[in-house]
Order: structure tokens, then C-alpha cells, then sequence
């Protein structure tokens, strides 16, 4: 089978597209390419689109491994400097934050992943940022100190935090 260049004028060297030959593969006979694919626009990759490892040894579905939703959130904690698929964050109180979603999640049953930058400046208390509850479209994050007798001190974020979903769609 021989492959037909097709450019923006049209088949090169064909004047009836009628005599062109065209590579086409059905799901059940597949393609291999080997080198580099250089794909340039926009291409739908479908829900069984899989990575190999480096070794060849595993495979990954590429759609189940992407983060849904990510977000950096500003000190202060009240606005997004970038994030992916959020439409807002709210400022619930001190230390209390929502992010909502803005394409929702299929269910409360994602993973959510969160991280702080702290400069202790001193103090030897630990920070965290934590999910306090999921809905499908939004997550309460909390950030809190501890007092060092145990008890939990809700505090403004400070410095950059950030927070990735992992999970489906809705």
C-alpha cells in the first residue's frame, strides 16, 4: 500500500482524488509507528489511551492519570494566581478556604492533594493544609498550625499553597 501526501492544495501529484490511496486502519488491525510523530492542532485522545513505562514493563491510562483540577493559591488565600479547571475560591473565615470546581467531579470519591510553603521565621509549630469535606463541585481546604499542646489553630495562608484533584469527571 502506498501513502498519498496530501498538502493544503490538495493530493501532490494526484488530479483526480479518485486515484489516491490512503492509509486507513480499522480498531481491530491497529498501527505502529516507529520514529517521531510530529501532531500539530487539536486531537481527541480516547478513554483507552495508554502509556508505556520507560522499561516497556507497564502501562498507564493516560486519561485516568491527568489532575482533573489544580490550584496555587495566593497568600491570603483568597485568590487563584493560576490554576486548572477552578472557577473561584471563597474565603470561608480564618483559615477556612473553598475551592470550587469548574467542571464537577463525577462523585465525592476523588483524592485531594495539598501542600504549603511555610517560612517559620522562628516558630517551630507545624503547618498544614488539609481537605476538610468534598462535594462534587468544590472542596473545603483548612489551614491550621498546631499550638503545641495538640490543638489545631486555624490560620491565614501565609505564603503559596496548592492543591491537586485527581479523580473522574462527572
Amino acid at each position: 500500500m502506498a501513502l498519498t501526501k496530501i498538502g493544503k492544495e490538495g493530493i501532490t501529484g494526484v488530479s483526480n482524488s479518485a486515484d489516491a490511496t490512503f492509509l486507513t486502519a480499522t480498531s481491530g488491525e491497529g498501527v505502529t509507528l516507529a520514529g517521531t510523530l510530529a501532531v500539530t492542532g487539536v486531537h481527541t485522545v480516547g478513554t483507552n489511551a495508554v502509556a508505556t513505562s520507560e522499561g516497556g514493563a507497564a502501562t498507564t491510562s493516560v486519561v485516568q492519570g491527568l489532575a482533573k483540577v489544580w490550584a496555587d493559591v495566593a497568600a491570603g488565600g483568597a485568590s487563584l494566581p493560576d490554576s486548572f479547571n477552578c472557577s473561584s475560591i471563597d474565603d470561608d473565615g480564618t483559615g477556612e478556604y473553598g475551592l470550587n470546581i469548574a467542571s464537577d467531579m463525577g462523585s465525592t470519591s476523588y483524592s485531594v492533594h495539598t501542600s504549603i510553603t511555610y517560612n517559620n521565621n522562628g516558630s517551630n509549630s507545624l503547618r498544614a493544609l488539609t481537605a476538610e469535606s468534598k462535594a462534587a463541585g468544590a472542596v473545603e481546604i483548612d489551614a491550621c498550625y498546631s499550638s503545641g499542646d495538640g490543638v489545631a489553630v486555624p490560620y491565614d495562608i501565609e505564603t503559596d499553597a496548592s492543591v491537586v484533584i485527581h479523580g473522574d469527571l462527572a
